[in-house]
């Protein structure tokens, strides 16, 4: 669906659409099956943050800006939250702070200036942006040209429909504190679950996996970041193509390991140590090509403690109210 083509256009126009700005839900899921891949957020705290602010519902709408560069003209009253990357953000050429909520009136002009470490930003509006789901999601997955505005990036002239919220209905503001925030700076240890084909990977060879570092390489994406580092080799020649979980870690004929991410294909024929701890997902997702990465090993028992560690700790965190 292309709100473009609506009679009465109300909601957010986009003046620049940045470096690559998407339409993201929480992703596409149960249909692997017919070979159509997830999407969704890359970077799902912030995601969740975001449409938390708002009061949305967990799977609402958000905008993904990676990088920066989007300008939106708002045509509607409304309250909007942005979370996630570095880039400045400003409402009418005001610096405004990310990380909490702001009430938006029709003609205001939000501009994303350009991230200097952390990459993807999350746009969220109240009541999320309403576009026509494909198979249940409106996430967008370019390479197969499934949701959001014809199932591509944003474009200079795109309309984003969403529901008026008046300035009487929007009772406060509220932000996440800065001690409650996800911190991307600084080292980044990605914690790994091993797995899949472990056994065609040698001690040596794992050795030599968790005990060197890694590079992002430019050729990184929605479907996966591929590493530069040592060569990390199988006894493996040859295997059938299997499903891929998200965070997979495979590793190809070269040696450098690619991590598997929202847009990856649905199988795949390479060898795979293991698998990031999706909790760990948004410390490389924001990173910039040139970041420098570590692995460590945890059981599968620890990986699920600490996936409901963190669940019990966002459930538990408390936004602020920011006063007049």
């Amino acid at each position: 669906m292309n709100s473009s083509s609506n009679s009465i256009q109300t909601g957010f126009k986009v003046i620049q659409p940045g470096i690559l700005s998407l339409l993201q839900d929480a992703g596409r899921f149960g249909k692997h099956n017919i070979g159509l891949t997830n999407g969704g957020p890359l970077d799902k705290l912030s995601y969740n943050w975001a449409n938390r602010l708002l009061n949305n519902d967990v799977n609402a709408c958000v905008i993904e800006a990676s990088i920066g560069g989007l300008v939106l003209e708002s045509l509607v009253d409304t309250q909007i939250a942005v979370t996630g990357g570095d880039a400045e953000l400003s409402i009418n050429n005001q610096t405004v702070a990310s990380w909490q909520t702001h009430s938006i009136k029709s003609g205001d002009k939000i501009a994303f200036g350009f991230a200097q470490n952390a990459t993807r930003h999350y746009f969220a509006v109240k009541g999320g942006f309403q576009v026509e789901p494909m198979f249940g999601s409106c996430a967008t997955v370019a390479r197969e040209k499934l949701g959001g505005l014809n199932g591509s990036a944003l474009q200079a002239g795109d309309y984003l429909p969403c529901s008026s919220v008046s300035q009487a209905e929007v009772t406060h503001q509220s932000k996440v504190s800065l001690s409650d925030r996800p911190n991307y700076l600084g080292e980044m240890i990605l914690r790994v679950v091993l797995g899949y084909q472990e056994a065609a990977f040698s001690d040596l060879e794992k050795a030599r996996f968790f005990n060197s570092k890694f590079t992002i390489s430019d050729k990184c994406d929605r479907m996966g970041f591929r590493l530069t580092g040592p060569e990390i080799k199988t006894d493996l020649k040859s295997m059938l193509s299997e499903g891929i979980c998200f965070g997979a870690i495979q590793i190809p004929a070269d040696g450098q390991p690619i991590i598997l991410l929202n847009d990856r294909q649905t199988i795949g024929g390479y060898p795979k140590i293991g698998s990031i701890l999706s909790l760990d997902i948004p410390k490389l997702t924001q990173r910039l090509p040139g970041s420098v990465i570590h692995f460590e090993a945890i059981s599968m028992n620890d990986a699920q403690q600490q996936l409901h560690l963190a669940h019990y700790r966002y459930q538990n965190t408390q936004t602020t109210i920011i006063k007049d």
